[in-house]
């Protein structure tokens, strides 16, 4: 029905940056695009779970989606998260991310509502068959109290709007009953990193990171190792970047990411009811800063040469 670049490698789950006074910073923003597309960045996620979605006024999510796609230009594909509660409603937010430009959508299990796994099928079904471009599965059973099961996502692979899943349970007996439904028409993506080494080295075919927002160039040579199959250099370098993924864990994603993007120049805060990180952290969090710059420069000379 819909085509678009196979989705792989290393994909960002973007922050949406505000202003001090909780505003869009739509120069941040730019700022933050351009840092991932001159990073190798191979795809780019709008207004997810990182983005901070569900806090986004429509006009708020039409102008980061309009801006992300002008920028990206068709050098990577642009996602756009139209996953809500309701089917109708989230068929609407699909039919508008594709309006804008998205090559594809994001669409999560809906959250709080808690559907059978008849209605899982039924629901992705009918925004498959509705949307005019690709659509990504996405399970995080954390975040919304339902969990996409395996047998389900094989009887939505054959789907032929259905490009993929993000898969974002950190389990490796998950991940290798997704992997057999790997195909030309269907991606498997990790949506975890601090498993995502593993899960490329397994088979997987990228990874749609929170980390890579602040380790762009980073995440781009730990997916072009594992994706490669060099364990050795994969699984070193994932040791050096295991103290950043712990550091993002310590409170509820975006908050850490929210500190070292401010941090790093890149927004001020985040919207209730997430507040900022906590006061007890400061000190992880420069130390986190200070590990990220010096593994983004030894990337970043390795990406340019």
């Amino acid at each position: 029905m819909a085509s678009t670049p196979r989705l792989s490698g290393s994909i960002t789950a973007l922050a949406t940056p505000f202003t001090g006074a909780g505003e869009l910073d739509l120069d941040a923003w730019r700022r933050l695009l351009q840092q991932q597309l001159e990073a190798g960045t191979q795809a780019l996620v709008v207004a997810g779970s990182t983005g901070e979605a569900a806090t986004l006024y429509d006009v708020e999510y039409d102008t980061l989606l309009r801006c992300a796609v002008e920028l990206a230009n068709g050098k990577v594909p642009v996602v756009a998260g139209t996953g809500l509660s309701g089917t109708d409603k989230t068929i609407a937010r699909t039919r508008r991310a594709a309006g804008l430009g998205a090559d594809a959508v994001l669409v999560v299990t809906p959250p709080y509502v808690r559907p059978t796994q008849p209605g899982l099928l039924a629901h992705f079904r009918a925004v498959a068959d509705d949307s005019k471009v690709p659509v990504l599965l996405y399970n995080v059973p954390g975040r919304t109290g339902c969990d996409l099961l395996p047998e389900t996502t094989a009887a939505l692979a054959g789907h032929t709007n259905v490009c993929g899943i993000k898969e974002a349970r950190n389990d490796p007996g998950r991940m290798q009953q997704l992997l057999p439904l790997r195909g030309p028409g269907f991606v498997v993506l990790s949506g975890d990193d601090p498993t995502a080494a593993r899960a490329m080295l397994a088979g997987a075919d990228g990874l749609v990171s929170v980390a890579s927002n602040v380790l762009p160039h980073a995440l781009r040579r730990l997916c072009d190792l594992a994706r490669a199959g060099d364990e050795a250099e994969a699984m070193a370098l994932h040791a050096r970047l295991e103290p950043c993924f712990d550091f993002l864990a310590l409170e509820p994603n975006p908050i850490p990411l929210k500190a070292l993007l401010e941090r790093a120049g890149i927004g001020r805060g985040l919207r209730l009811p997430l507040t900022p990180l906590s006061d007890r952290h400061a000190e992880a969090a420069a130390e986190a800063a200070a590990r990220i710059q010096q593994i983004e420069q030894e990337c970043r000379d390795r990406f340019a040469a």
